[in-house]
């Protein structure tokens, strides 16, 4: 066995019992002592890498990644919930806002008009103390009511007036045009003209003891005549 030979063989594996590897060693001083020397490095290497593996090894490997998972929980919960108080804030902050903002009645009356369309369409014939019973649960207006039927009334539904919880009704004028009428809770805040209109529709305001009342109607209705009702009918 040549030397170039005898090397290979001693770092692929130092304890080779073959004759030949054995027979050099004999005749080489210098070799067996890097044979030695391998076989103490194979040695070391085999007691560092013979580790004792505990018998829960295996439930404390799940129970730390159970822990790391449970932290990065916490902290995606923890920053959910900040971005839910600040949104919550915000909004908190913009409603209380909207409730010191002045409210124009004749523009939202008008937009109501435009929104709820199908309230026009409705044909119902509703007795003033169903008007009456709405009128109850009402911010202010718990002791405001109509004494007697204000002519026809075709439609009744609550609606909002930024806000301010109100009553919407579309009754009959004189010549049985339909006329909407709205019922606000009086609030500093709200800004009430006596008469309005746009390209389609007029409209009118006047003030009782607790509530705003905005009428609209088309063109050509009889805004007054549905007025005249309603201050003889609604105390």
């Amino acid at each position: 066995m040549d030397d170039l030979q005898f090397r290979r063989q001693a770092y692929g594996d130092p304890n080779d019992q073959s004759e030949d590897f054995l027979k050099h060693i004999a005749e080489s001083p210098d070799d067996a002592k890097l044979v030695n020397d391998l076989k103490n490095l194979d040695n070391r290497l085999n007691q560092a890498l013979n580790i004792n593996v505990p018998d829960d090894l295996a439930e404390k490997l799940i129970l730390r990644q159970q822990l790391n998972q449970h932290q990065q929980h916490k902290k995606r919960t923890r920053y959910l919930m900040a971005m839910a108080a600040s949104i919550a804030f915000i909004v908190g902050v913009s409603f209380s806002m909207l409730r010191f903002t002045p409210v124009d009645l004749s523009e939202h009356a008008l937009a109501h008009v435009y929104h709820e369309a199908k309230a026009l369409s409705t044909n119902q014939d509703i007795g003033y103390n169903d008007v009456n019973f709405k009128l109850a649960s009402m911010s202010g207006l718990q002791q405001s009511k109509f004494i007697q039927q204000p002519g026809r009334v075709f439609y009744t539904a609550y609606c909002d007036f930024q806000g301010v919880k109100s009553l919407h009704l579309v009754m009959q004028d004189e010549h049985g045009e339909k006329v909407t009428l709205f019922i606000v809770p009086a609030e500093k805040r709200l800004k009430l003209e006596e008469a309005f209109a746009d390209s389609k529709y007029q409209g009118q305001g006047f003030k009782t003891a607790d509530a705003y009342m905005i009428l609209v109607g088309e063109e050509g209705s009889d805004l007054n005549f549905v007025k005249n009702e309603i201050e003889n009918t609604f105390i």
